[in-house]
């Protein structure tokens, strides 16, 4: 039942693109801010 609101409903495809969205920006931000350190090192000398 919660799957079947999940997929069919306007509610419940709104808060799959939510679940995805955030997903993906932690994913986005995990990969700048580990981007931005190895730079810093890099420009440190370490």
């Amino acid at each position: 039942m919660a799957w079947d609101l999940l997929l069919s409903s306007d509610y419940g495809l709104a808060s799959l693109l939510v679940i995805v969205f955030v997903i993906f920006i932690a994913a986005w931000f995990a990969w700048f801010f580990s981007r931005k350190i190895r730079e810093d090192q890099a420009r440190s000398g370490r």
